[in-house]
């Protein structure tokens, strides 16, 4: 842990630092892994090499912002967060994967590379935001990705069979062709990355696996890619028997839309409570995507923002 301290000099702190420390807040919630501290007009800043040089660049930025303008706003410190955030990302190879019919798949947003980077960072990683904003999309990219590097074995894809419920047993067929029309999404996004003969192969190996949740009780899930998708729908129990299924040399995403639980009235989200429980604990990251990052018809991000309006007058 290095610790580094910047001095503030004619600097109204109010101005600077926003009310009840606002701004510095922002910036440290951005960084969850390091510590800044203000004390009088002393910034104190402790964590790793590379994170510090980021806070010290962003920090440096709004001191010059505030002695063109006078002052600093919530608005401008999130502006250059972002503006950081894009000058680290701009040197990487954005490309995921090559698709089947030749298309580059790869982030499209900066949320969408913010996911990217944190499954590179963290072993477990939470991806929350509406619908459209490419969360389970890149998390199936990025599992074939790992998987075509043999960096895992075998790629496990699950969602709660919450939806299905009571009509589940008047679909015909097994369990598997009732729950198939389901996930038919996760299908959809494979087809796209894996040449189909392939993809029977890998299947019918189990090499990737696409199973509801109640499948993954009683094992350990070792040398794996594994993403539980819509976990909105999940009760505390099945995330929590979930998340200790978690074996060596293996990747977890969990992704959800917290603003489509499907649960009945009275059931708390497990994803939810999960959140809550682990958003502290070192090498899990936690994304929070928004209606900036939806990639589907341009009419999904009004549909979105009217919704989040008119849940805020409710």
């Amino acid at each position: 842990m290095v610790e580094k301290v910047i001095t503030l000099e004619n600097v109204s702190l109010l101005d600077f630092l926003g009310v009840e420390n606002k701004n510095i807040n922002e910036v440290a919630s951005a960084f969850p892994k390091s510590k800044i501290v203000s004390r009088g007009n002393e910034i104190r800043i402790q964590g790793t090499t590379t994170e510090i040089l980021q806070i010290n660049d962003i920090l440096n930025s709004l001191i010059d912002h505030y002695h063109k303008y006078g002052k600093v706003t919530e608005e401008n410190v999130q502006n250059y967060l972002a503006s950081e955030a894009e000058v680290k990302l701009i040197d990487e190879d954005e490309v995921l994967i090559y698709g089947t019919k030749g298309f580059i798949i790869k982030p499209k947003t900066l949320n969408q590379q913010k996911l990217v980077y944190a499954v590179r960072e963290n072993d477990l990683v939470f991806a929350i935001g509406p619908a459209g904003t490419g969360k389970t999309y890149i998390s199936v990219a990025l599992a074939v990705k790992a998987l075509k590097n043999k960096q895992v074995k075998k790629i496990i894809i699950t969602r709660p069979a919450v939806e299905a419920g009571e009509t589940l047993g008047f679909l015909p067929g097994d369990l598997k062709e009732k729950l198939d029309p389901y996930l038919r999404p996760i299908y959809d996004a494979l087809f796209d990355m894996v040449p189909s003969e392939k993809l029977k192969y890998y299947m019918e190996n189990n090499v990737i696996e696409i199973a509801p949740l109640a499948y993954m009780r009683g094992r350990t899930l070792n040398n794996a890619f594994i993403l539980l998708d819509e976990a909105q729908n999940t009760t505390p129990m099945q995330i929590k028997m979930f998340l200790t299924r978690m074996g060596p040399n293996s990747k977890v995403i969990i992704t959800g839309d917290t603003s489509q639980i499907d649960l009945p009235k009275r059931q708390k989200s497990g994803l939810i409570e999960s959140i809550g429980i682990l958003k502290d604990v070192e090498g899990i990251g936690i994304i929070e995507l928004s209606g900036k990052d939806v990639v589907r018809h341009k009419l999904v991000k009004e549909i979105i923002s009217a919704y989040d309006k008119f849940d805020k007058s409710q």
